[in-house]
């Protein structure tokens, strides 16, 4: 039984599919241009998932701070509405790229990204956090996110996953800068600052990756903001599935383990916070190894290896009841997910038979995803109890969703493996 990133040119799925894009020789997989793609994505991630994923440190600061009269699973649809737009506006931002508009994405994405920032620091209400840090930030990294993951994709074919990887640390390495910049800066400088800050910085970076990068692919003529057709190849909607419901566990410990931390473990506040930090750090590891690995052995296999993975330490969770435990939760889980997170774009691309379409198709997945994280944390949040210190439904919620997405992924592999041996 071959591996399902190894086949011939031949090879094509029942579904009727042409052979997979990536075997196009014209892909420059390396060079000056391709690799200034990866550092202008890593920046584009830095600011975006790198803000995104630090979001534990603001739904423990509002609930402890300004929002404290509001409960956390209320609080946490701040985050959960921005992480949603940020991956669910690629749905329209993929299609685009497609079209050719990718300069003009990055551009309005730079503009509404380090705008929203400044808002948020003049904001006191939640309504207004909703308006300029969910919505207009979530709108902002939208335009970023889907194009960026794209480009990547188009540059690289037997090193794919491994420029993923690499470029998709930036989310990672972007949450650990801002995480401790937060909790150093907050009460220096207070909260108002602090934000300004952040946006500076995002201003600064996000025009290194406005310079270096440049689309390959020609534009396509026309392109539907939805390929219904893709649903009806059962590997891609069973991928589909996967995200969505692995997604809606993965970033329950980001948003709530500093929380946890607090309540459970007798961590101090400097030390809780940092856990954020650690979890982030540990998940830029998990962003290239699993990436580089994925060159190798296939980018669903890896992907199947770190769901299970992800869905094993989410069960383990479950026991962590002191601050050396929660440390190395933080680091391993961290790694998994890191892997688990940044995989899917190399995974869609594989069963994507057009290179013009693998925008669209790239959009349509992290809608889920986005969907996915949109409804997690706030679910994660009504099922904690902060008074009791009760964390278990929302520790369990999060495993089980990590071990039904391992399912999916396993009958996509399952059902390609089939329908190659069927085609030889």
């Amino acid at each position: 039984m071959p591996p399902v990133d190894e086949y011939d040119e031949d090879d094509k799925y029942s579904t009727g599919s042409e052979p997979i894009a990536q075997d196009d020789d014209s892909i420059p997989d390396g060079g000056v241009v391709a690799w200034l793609q990866v550092v202008g994505t890593f920046f584009l991630f830095f600011n975006v998932s790198g803000i995104v994923n630090s979001f534990g440190l603001f739904q423990t600061y509002y609930e402890h701070s300004l929002l404290r009269t509001l409960n956390p699973s209320t609080i946490s649809w701040i985050g959960s509405l921005q992480a949603f737009l940020t991956d669910g506006v690629g749905v329209f931002t993929g299609p685009l790229f497609d079209l050719g508009y990718f300069r003009g994405l990055i551009l309005v994405g730079t503009i509404i990204a380090v705008f929203s920032l400044m808002m948020t620091s003049l904001c006191t209400e939640y309504w207004q956090f909703m308006l300029a840090q969910s919505v207009g930030f979530g709108m902002g990294s939208g335009c970023l996110f889907v194009p960026g993951m794209a480009i990547t994709s188009t540059y690289f074919s037997k090193h794919r996953a491994m420029a993923i990887g690499l470029a998709s640390s930036g989310s990672s390495i972007g949450a650990v800068v801002y995480c401790v910049l937060f909790r150093n800066l907050v009460d220096a400088v207070g909260f108002p600052w602090t934000v300004r800050i952040f946006g500076f910085i995002a201003l600064g970076t996000l025009m290194i990756s406005n310079v270096v990068m440049r689309p390959r692919i020609a534009p396509a003529q026309r392109r539907k903001l939805f390929i219904w057709s893709a649903f009806k190849e059962p590997p891609y909607a069973l991928f589909m599935l996967g995200t969505f419901l692995g997604f809606v566990g993965a970033y329950i410990p980001y948003f709530h383990v500093t929380a946890y931390a607090l309540a459970r473990t007798g961590a101090s506040e400097a030390m809780a916070y940092y856990v954020v930090a650690i979890i982030n750090g540990a998940s830029a590891l998990g962003r290239i190894v699993p990436n580089a690995l994925a060159d190798r052995i296939g980018a669903f296999n890896t992907m199947i290896l770190m769901s299970v993975m992800s869905a094993v330490m989410a069960f383990g969770w479950l026991g962590v009841d002191s601050v050396a435990g929660i440390v190395v939760f933080a680091i391993l889980y961290g790694f998994a997910t890191g892997g688990y997170v940044s995989l899917p774009t190399p995974c869609v691309t594989r069963i994507t038979s057009n290179l013009h379409e693998v925008g669209a198709r790239v959009g349509m997945c992290f809608l889920f995803a986005g969907a996915g994280i949109l409804i997690g944390s706030p679910i994660a949040g009504a099922l904690v109890d902060l008074e009791t210190g009760s964390f278990w439904k929302a520790q369990l919620c999060c495993a089980m969703l990590l071990l039904s997405s391992t399912l999916c992924f396993i009958g996509a592999r399952f059902y390609i493996d089939s329908n190659l041996m069927l085609a030889r």
